[in-house]
């Protein structure tokens, strides 16, 4: 108990996490847009708002300030040197000196308004630092009562100063306080944001609009609407996503088209050997005397129809029910060949060679594709020629190659003998080369015939690493 105690808690606390981070995520997941379009503006708007808001904090918080400071120190240094020297000189010539000297070197519009009383102190407001850095900078600096209008002169800052027999009104140009329109920032901030997501905007929806078309393709395909291949547009991923829709959908075509064959010749082929039955009961009670011998041999050719039967139903049934209930594994395909060439042997035929020059490995279902080597050897046997088994590497992945030295396949009717019910000689049902496409498709490859180095025919079975 005094080990499981911590484990339970630990649990429990996890248990407990779990449960509010869920909590928590249900208001998160209502706000944030359903449509991939909407979620991936908001991972693009998010960043450029912050980006712009780290900006503008960065340009207002330092450079304004550090620039807004100095500025004001200088306008309030100026200010003080004034009132010093009025202080100094009392008479009324100088005042008029003094304050002409002043608006010629610093700018300052000085007027004296003698017996008024400053009502109000402190300062306007305005947008960003400057009111308050000059209100700082005159309070430090002079130890009388102050008033800055920064309202009612568009062109001036006027600065209101109590004396002891009036107001001095100083007028400082709004360019000695004003670094630049704070609102000329901000709009340029929120200009080049709007800006670039709509950029952002246009692009996405075109990659989106992609995406879309291929959710709608595979809904109609799912409905068993024929539309056709579509176009590969959009970014890699997306066309790379539209090529494998467009080989999904023409291979998912062949396999419907190829058991449609398939049911439509079962009654073909099933026909023949059921009317032989029917012809042979037919037959049997017509004969007045039945000897033993004739019987047998109706019976025999019964049994042999029936087992012509068995052997296309069978046939049938291994093509219908295809290979996906097994799953791809990592095969020695050189193993792979010499246990198919050693039990080739064992039924009766003949091995030349198996040539593995490198170790060759693919991932395959193995017991399909041990079918498909299987039945290509058993055409060649059938066929009486003898077979060589090869296996390499190659630039477009695994090639496996059976050469024989039978009579081999025409060049122009090679491609037919992959058609159901094609070559039906000597037994066969015509479906041997067909399942063995199907099961080599399956895995993503494909499967030629040519001329044969020994003279008769090679398959050649190309798979992807």
């Amino acid at each position: 108990m005094a080990v499981s105690d911590p484990i339970s808690a630990a649990c429990g606390a996890a248990s407990r996490m779990s449960r509010l981070q869920r909590r928590m995520d249900r208001p998160v997941r209502r706000v944030l847009p359903r449509s991939l379009l909407g979620r991936t503006l908001l991972i693009i708007l998010i960043p450029l708002l912050v980006t712009q808001g780290i900006s503008l904090e960065l340009f207002y918080g330092n450079y304004l300030k550090v620039v807004s400071r100095r500025l004001s120190g200088s306008v309030a240094g100026d200010v003080v040197l004034t009132l010093d020297l009025l202080d100094r000189y009392h008479a009324a010539g100088d005042r008029d000196w003094i304050t002409r000297r002043v608006r010629e070197r610093t700018q300052l519009d000085m007027n004296w308004n003698p017996g008024q009383i400053l009502r109000r102190t402190g300062s306007t407001h305005v947008l960003g630092p400057m009111d308050e850095d000059l209100a700082e900078a005159l309070r430090s600096s002079i130890g009388r009562p102050t008033y800055v209008d920064w309202i009612d002169d568009p062109r001036a800052v006027h600065i209101r100063i109590q004396m002891p027999d009036g107001v001095l009104d100083i007028g400082a140009p709004r360019k000695r306080l004003y670094v630049a329109p704070i609102w000329l920032f901000v709009a340029w901030g929120v200009g080049s944001t709007l800006l670039l997501f709509l950029i952002a905007s246009i692009f996405m929806r075109n990659q989106v609009r992609a995406i879309r078309r291929l959710a709608r393709a595979a809904e109609l395909f799912g409905l068993g609407r024929d539309i056709g291949p579509i176009h590969p547009e959009g970014a890699q991923e997306v066309r790379k996503a539209a090529i494998a829709f467009n080989r999904m959908q023409e291979r998912v075509f062949r396999f419907v088209a190829q058991r449609t064959a398939v049911l439509a010749g079962v009654s073909h082929d099933l026909r023949t050997p059921l009317t032989r039955l029917r012809l042979s009961l037919a037959m049997i009670p017509q004969q007045g005397t039945i000897r033993a011998g004739e019987l047998q041999a109706d019976v025999a050719d019964m049994i042999g129809d029936v087992a012509e039967m068995e052997r296309m139903i069978a046939s049938y049934l291994s093509f219908a029910r295809g290979e996906g209930a097994e799953n791809p594994v990592s095969v020695d395909v050189g193993q792979l060949l010499d246990e198919v060439a050693s039990a080739f042997r064992r039924a009766g035929g003949v091995i030349l060679s198996v040539s593995i020059p490198k170790p060759v490995d693919a991932v395959l279902r193995a017991d399909a594709f041990r079918r498909v080597l299987d039945n290509l050897l058993e055409n060649a046997r059938r066929h009486g020629g003898r077979v060589a088994l090869s296996a390499q590497h190659d630039e477009r992945g695994v090639v496996i190659c059976v050469d024989d030295d039978g009579p081999g396949i025409a060049s122009e009717k090679r491609e037919a003998v992959f058609r159901p019910f094609e070559s039906g000689r000597d037994g066969g049902t015509g479906l041997g080369l067909t399942i063995a496409r199907d099961i080599v498709r399956a895995h993503g490859g494909d499967i030629t015939l040519q001329g044969s180095r020994l003279g008769g025919l090679q398959v050649r079975i190309v798979l992807p690493l």
